[in-house]
């Protein structure tokens, strides 16, 4: 069992930044991929990064290439989101995912999920 708790989320101004934290517990001792998936209200869930346990492979949605950043530091079993540049779009429920093997986009191809932490953007 893997218990996962995002942290980091707040109410910022357009043009501006937070980080996102997601500490890892239970099970760490297996090699896990990670996500970042949001959902905003009335819409679907959306994959907005992942990375693989060693951090080799990284994959990013279309709507935050190059304005989101995800790392990972295994010794402190923790996911970070880098969010900078950010938009009242981006305003949405932000989730941590872990999923075993590789990283996907897919939000079914994840076992565990966080409790999600609000983010809003205002214009």
């Amino acid at each position: 069992q893997v218990t996962l708790v995002e942290s980091g989320g707040g109410l910022v101004q357009a043009g501006g930044s937070l980080r996102l934290s997601c500490a890892v517990s239970g099970r760490t001792s297996s090699t896990y991929a990670m996500g970042w998936f949001r959902q905003a209200p009335g819409k679907a869930r959306q994959f907005v990064t992942a990375i693989s346990w060693g951090g080799a492979i990284i994959y990013y949605g279309d709507s935050v290439k190059g304005r989101f950043t995800i790392s990972r530091d295994n010794a402190k079993n923790t996911v970070y989101l880098q969010m900078n540049t950010l938009k009242p779009e981006d305003t949405a429920v932000y989730y941590c995912a872990a999923a075993r093997g590789n990283p996907a986009q897919q939000a079914s191809l994840y076992s565990y999920w966080g409790q999600g932490t609000q983010v809003t953007v205002s214009s």
